[in-house]
């Protein structure tokens, strides 16, 4: 988990991994969309693939590159302690059957669900 969580502090990691997202690249593709030079990239993409977020795969004399998610499991699991505290979504669906209970208990008696009935 440390290793994903350094290779995800630089904006421009972050940024190669968006663009993977959407499927392979190559390192060339990669490199074009960034204003720094080649072999910056080059190391930013050996960093993610040491941190195992990306794979690399070498077809003829390019290298291209694919998102691996699966190893965000274990950072998402610990940030989820503190996105969704333990027993929160038992406190949400508690308030959704009070509010259900509390708007059934102030309907007028006699109403209906809003649909006209049939008087023929």
């Amino acid at each position: 988990m440390d290793e994903v969580a350094g290779a995800i502090a630089d904006p421009v990691r972050r940024q190669i991994l968006v663009m993977l997202r959407d499927g392979r690249l190559s390192a060339g593709e990669v490199a074009e969309r960034f204003a720094i030079s080649r072999p910056a990239v080059s190391r930013h993409l050996r960093v993610l693939r040491q941190s195992g977020l990306i794979r690399a795969e070498l077809v003829g004399r390019q290298r291209f590159y694919t998102l691996d998610p699966e190893q965000f499991t274990e950072l998402i699991d610990w940030l989820d302690h503190f996105v969704r505290p333990a027993g929160w979504e038992h406190r949400l669906d508690a308030l959704e059957t009070e509010v259900y209970r509390t708007r059934r208990e102030r309907r007028p008696r006699g109403a209906t669900d809003g649909r006209k009935e049939d008087t023929a």
